[in-house]
């Protein structure tokens, strides 16, 4: 399978970064949250209440500057959490670093607004700290940016286990009624393909519903995707044509369990499927240096685009990405009518 012109494609995505993925329209952070807003106000409340410590000479005077700077600080922090959630859909239109900027510019704009609200109250009090009200907001509203971020984060391990047995739980009942009938029909016929069948079955379902963790080795993927195609093989025979490239150094590269067998459904399921005469398949893994490159690819039937909603897609990269964060990466490509999926993993 020539896939050379899938190449240059994936080379043009590189250099044009903003067109690699389509955008993600997520909050990295919610503030809409009742705990948060208490968290938030606590911790403002124990800001001033350390601050009214400097030049308080008696608990009285102590008293009295926290109440003078709360009275400044909770209207400001309460106005930031009700804005960031308020725009919490308009802000998920920014890139990352856009929303934690926003964050960080109305902590800053809130620390003038409590100078202000403290020079309404006292004018006679002389000139007002607005430079150091700016830059107290805008410091206290990064440190609450990291924290939500953290917090939406800690969330994520637990989502994406969930997400896992979702896929575990994919292997779709009629693919499994499917398997047991080619076997039933090569028991007298073959009877030793029979066997094989059912012994790749029983791997494929080992490896699929035993639960394995956050990540496993790419040569045991390959395992997996391996038994799940040689029992496709027997039902589509001629029509699925497959072709592996495997690089030996690549194998002990950790990816997330059970990655590459939907990645392998899909081109059978989007290649061989709607075409009469079946479909090639691809799949290489290569070492390149510190990263290792894996790649799926498979033709697709003229005139037909890929098809799909691309959920389990969509679950491969958000593991990749909570695998291996930023050294992860997933592309696809649909060149005259090759289809690939391209990721990139440390070694």
């Amino acid at each position: 399978m020539d896939d050379s012109k899938l190449l240059s494609a994936f080379q043009e995505l590189s250099r044009e970064p903003a067109k690699a993925a389509a955008p993600r329209h997520k909050a990295i952070f919610d503030a809409c949250h009742m705990g948060v807003v208490l968290r938030a106000v606590l911790f403002v409340e124990a800001v001033m209440g350390v601050g009214a410590m400097f030049g308080a000479d008696s608990l009285a005077q102590w008293v009295q500057r926290l109440a003078i700077l709360s009275a400044a600080a909770l209207p400001g922090a309460l106005g930031w959490l009700v804005v960031t959630c308020s725009c919490k859909w308009m802000l998920a239109r920014l890139p990352d670093g856009g929303q934690q900027a926003f964050g960080v510019a109305l902590g800053t704009v809130c620390g003038l607004y409590g100078c202000g609200i403290l020079a309404l109250a006292a004018p006679a009090a002389g000139p007002m700290p607005w430079v150091a009200s700016g830059f107290t907001g805008a410091l206290l509203s990064s440190v609450m940016v990291v924290a939500l971020v953290l917090r939406a984060k800690s969330r994520l391990p637990a989502e994406t286990t969930a997400r896992l047995a979702e896929l575990q739980a994919r292997i779709r009942p009629h693919f499994l009624f499917n398997s047991l009938n080619s076997a039933i029909a090569l028991v007298r016929e073959d009877p030793a393909k029979a066997e094989t069948l059912l012994e790749d079955l029983s791997e494929l379902f080992r490896h699929a519903l035993v639960s394995k963790g956050d990540s496993a080795t790419l040569a045991e993927e390959v395992r997996v995707a391996r038994h799940y195609l040689a029992i496709e093989q027997v039902r589509f025979g001629e029509r699925l044509r497959v072709e592996w490239s495997i690089d030996p150094r690549a194998g002990s590269a950790r990816v997330p369990a059970l990655f590459l067998q939907p990645l392998v459904e899909n081109a059978v399921k989007h290649g061989v499927d709607p075409s009469p005469t079946g479909a090639d398949v691809k799949v290489t893994t290569q070492r390149r240096g510190s990263t290792v490159v894996i790649r799926v690819t498979n033709t697709v039937p003229a005139g037909q685009g890929r098809r799909g909603h691309g959920v389990a897609q969509e679950n491969v990269r958000d593991r990749l990405r909570l695998l291996h964060d930023v050294q992860a990466q997933f592309q696809t490509a649909l060149i005259d009518g090759l289809y690939q999926v391209r990721m990139e993993v440390p070694a």
